[in-house]
């Protein structure tokens, strides 16, 4: 297994993070998967074994219980295995019981570490923007948390580029915590985090934590046009993530995604997971699975190195078009490009040359 710095801190984090969303699934959640506590401890086992060092959880999944099993499964094991854990989302009906108002990141971080049954969360995300609350507001509580010996690193997910700007221009006016990753939703197919977030995290090292990497199981070869889809699955379920606006053009990717699999005898899920390990700012990937050999398969991904010649027929079938500025800024100022700009337009300019 691979470890990766994340971000600008000292921590490193292996390639693969185990995902925990379907332990203990109820709800809503069970439509990813309802693992039990016996086989969840055992895709633990497996994870660790493969050089996992970090566990994923939210005090959102099933209303706490996906940490409370995360908190069984880790008792007595050594404190080398990372958790991290995320606060945003309703826990109640009550008017202060979600967003990220002081009152609430911390009533919850408090919960989170008594159904972990830690003293401390390793990396807490704030799972989702609230524009309601100042982010000075946000920050200053983050902080308080790492202060006080119960967080140790804090994180986003699912922010826009000028969220995780202002939060970063807010630690740093007041001397607070800066994030250092964020987790995103970024695969082969949903490639729109390169147009802001890639950039942010190569030029503000904000490292980037991908979730949902084979998107729910589409990119894992079992969805093709010509057979129906598998019958257990979060999509044939109703899970609605992520969308998929252009059919064809998914089909397109998995094809590709199959041929480059076939041909090196590994899995097309293994491919998809392989291309990301490689783009720019990438620091973990977190994978999950409702069974062993899900996992297996996954992990194995890590010692997977795609071709040049792989990753250019992977990168066309997939490449997005420029919006606006961007196709603009490749036409003007392509000789004026550092190295952020360049993690999305390197490609564009090797076919297009500068006007300026």
């Amino acid at each position: 297994m691979e470890y990766r710095q994340l971000g600008r801190s000292g921590l490193k984090v292996s390639l693969h993070a185990l995902g925990t969303m379907n332990f203990a699934g109820t709800g809503m959640f069970e439509m990813a998967g309802s693992v039990a506590l016996k086989e969840a401890a055992r895709l633990v086992d497996i994870a660790l074994d493969h050089g996992v060092n970090l566990l994923d959880t939210s005090n959102a999944y099933s209303t706490g219980r996906s940490e409370e099993a995360v908190g069984e499964i880790l008792k007595g094991r050594p404190d080398q295995v990372l958790v991290g854990s995320k606060v945003r989302f309703s826990m109640g009906k009550g008017a202060n019981e979600q967003g990220l108002s002081r009152f609430h990141i911390i009533h919850e971080c408090e919960a989170s570490l008594r159904r972990l049954k830690r003293d401390r969360i390793d990396i807490y995300f704030l799972h989702e923007w609230d524009g309601i609350t100042p982010v000075e507001e946000t920050m200053e509580a983050l902080d308080t948390l790492v202060k006080h010996g119960k967080v140790r690193y804090i994180a986003c997910s699912n922010f826009s580029g000028w969220h995780i700007m202002k939060c970063l221009m807010a630690a740093e006016r007041h001397n607070l915590q800066r994030f250092v990753c964020q987790q995103i939703h970024y695969t082969i197919e949903a490639r729109e985090a390169e147009y802001e977030l890639v950039p942010i995290a190569l030029d503000q090292g904000v490292a980037v934590q991908v979730w949902s990497p084979i998107a729910g199981g589409l990119l894992s070869g079992k969805f093709r046009r010509s057979s129906p889809p598998p019958e257990i699955s979060r999509h044939t379920a109703g899970w609605g993530e992520p969308p998929i606006r252009d059919e064809e053009r998914l089909y397109r990717i998995i094809d590709a995604l199959v041929t480059v699999a076939d041909a090196r005898g590994v899995s097309a899920a293994q491919v998809a997971l392989a291309w990301l390990a490689a783009r720019p700012g990438v620091a973990n990937i977190i994978v999950g699975a409702r069974n062993e050999a899900q996992l297996r398969d996954n992990l194995a991904a890590a010692s997977l190195s795609l071709s040049a010649e792989e990753r250019r027929l992977l990168d066309e079938v997939s490449q997005l078009p420029l919006i606006y500025p961007y196709w603009h800024q490749m036409s003007t100022a392509g000789n004026r490009l550092g190295p952020a700009d360049l993690a999305l337009h390197a490609p564009y300019l090797a076919t297009r040359k500068p006007r300026m």
